[in-house]
């Protein structure tokens, strides 16, 4: 009998990399299976918006998963998070975002949340996750979007280093007036080595949510 599987779906090829080392590290007997459907994010950033259409495939792709022995299934993408809640009714597999273990601990933290982004695409699944959060956890928050201009054409253009510098400055900026900052897009974490003198605490989505994912996997397994 094949044993289930923690299956990742992801929108961005170098998110496999990324995660095959967080799995190396915190749980390298749990088998893991990739599944990249990049074209979601990419008509996403197109259209400017979560489509109804990409929404809905997003969730047919992650209930693929789920009915192909995955015991867990992990989107990896905060664009398209919300495809995966919609796909968690449609299957009795476990259904994960990336970034909602992120979202959970920021409306713990503190009531200003500045939400930092570099394309407009990622704000608002992520504004209404921490919306769902804090109504969760009875928490009243004051979330402060805030998009980093210039970014995702430095990214693009393969200048990782104005990339990075372009989001650690506007970092410094966004912790004047937060309590808490959560990266809306997990490809902003390697700013966060130049943030070492930000005291406000900041939040990034891939070790939380995968960590939480794989305790989600293991608690089925041992069922």
């Amino acid at each position: 009998m094949t044993k289930p599987v923690l299956a990742l779906v992801h929108t961005i090829p170098a998110n496999i990399e990324a995660f095959d080392a967080l799995a190396g590290e915190l749980a390298p007997e749990v088998p893991i299976r990739h599944a990249m459907h990049d074209g979601l994010l990419k008509e996403a950033l197109e259209a400017g918006e979560l489509t109804a259409d990409i929404r809905r495939r997003t969730a047919a792709a992650v209930v693929a998963e789920a009915e192909n022995d995955a015991a867990v299934v992990l989107c990896t993408c905060s664009t398209v998070g919300p495809g995966a809640d919609d796909a968690a009714r449609m299957t009795a597999a476990k259904i994960m975002r990336i970034d909602r273990p992120m979202a959970e601990a920021a409306v713990r933290m503190g009531k200003r949340i500045g939400v930092a982004a570099t394309v407009s695409t990622t704000l608002e699944p992520t504004l209404e996750l921490l919306s769902q959060a804090a109504a969760e956890a009875g928490a009243e928050v004051d979330l402060r979007p805030v998009i980093y201009d210039g970014a995702r054409d430095k990214l693009m253009a393969g200048d990782t280093e104005n990339y990075v510098r372009i989001i650690a400055d506007g970092l410094h900026r966004t912790a004047l007036e937060s309590d808490v900052i959560v990266l809306a897009q997990a490809s902003m974490a390697p700013a966060l080595e130049a943030c070492a003198d930000i005291e406000v605490p900041i939040l990034t989505s891939p070790r939380s949510g995968f960590e939480a994912a794989i305790a989600a996997y293991k608690a089925i397994s041992t069922t």
